[in-house]
């Protein structure tokens, strides 16, 4: 019994929680705070993320600039970045605009740390759920004598060890994003 099709599986949840983790803002200015951001452009007639819409950078430490590829709708993606929950203030400066990174407040700090928490429990319970998955086929193959009792026990481990090896690397995660919070 092979557990080789459980990995891709796992790196694939590893890679949605690195993209969440990018959105959660610290004090350092990151682009993809804003890169996910849903824009009504053109009167409403199309909705895009801010990321197809323009280029996206961080010149300083404090500072994120967006210079939309259609300068006619600059506005609307203003309003957008103002109705987005990331708390940032944007300003119109000819065709570009400017956000200055504020530092972060303590209350603000301690929403986006629960914020990481109850994202990285989904994630440890999706690869628990993965392993889930591939212990009931392990199971049912041995019931249906397709492997042995020996093959089942070296599967099972198999597949622990994988599900340890990734829920280690979303504690680490975890701890890396939570010092960025935590330090002014």
């Amino acid at each position: 019994m092979q557990i080789d099709d459980v990995k891709p599986r796992m790196e694939k949840t590893l890679d949605f929680l690195r993209q969440e983790m990018a959105t959660l803002r610290t004090d350092r200015a990151a682009p993809s705070v804003l890169e996910n951001i849903v824009c009504e452009v053109y009167g409403g007639s199309q909705k895009l993320k801010l990321v197809e819409l323009g280029t996206i950078t961080s010149p300083d430490p404090k500072t994120i600039t967006v210079q939309p590829w259609d300068a006619s709708i600059i506005g609307e993606i203003r309003q957008s970045i103002m109705k987005s929950d990331v708390g940032l203030t944007p300003i119109i400066d000819g065709e570009i605009i400017r956000i200055a990174v504020p530092p972060l407040s303590q209350e603000r700090r301690q929403e986006f740390l629960k914020l990481l928490s109850k994202l990285l429990d989904n994630v440890r319970t999706s690869i628990r759920m993965i392993r889930r998955d591939k212990m009931i086929e392990i199971k049912k193959a041995f019931d249906d004598k397709e492997i042995s009792e020996d093959e089942k026990f070296r599967a099972e481990q198999d597949l622990q060890k994988l599900t340890d090896e990734f829920t280690e690397k979303i504690e680490e995660m975890g701890k890396k994003k939570e010092g960025e919070l935590v330090t002014v």
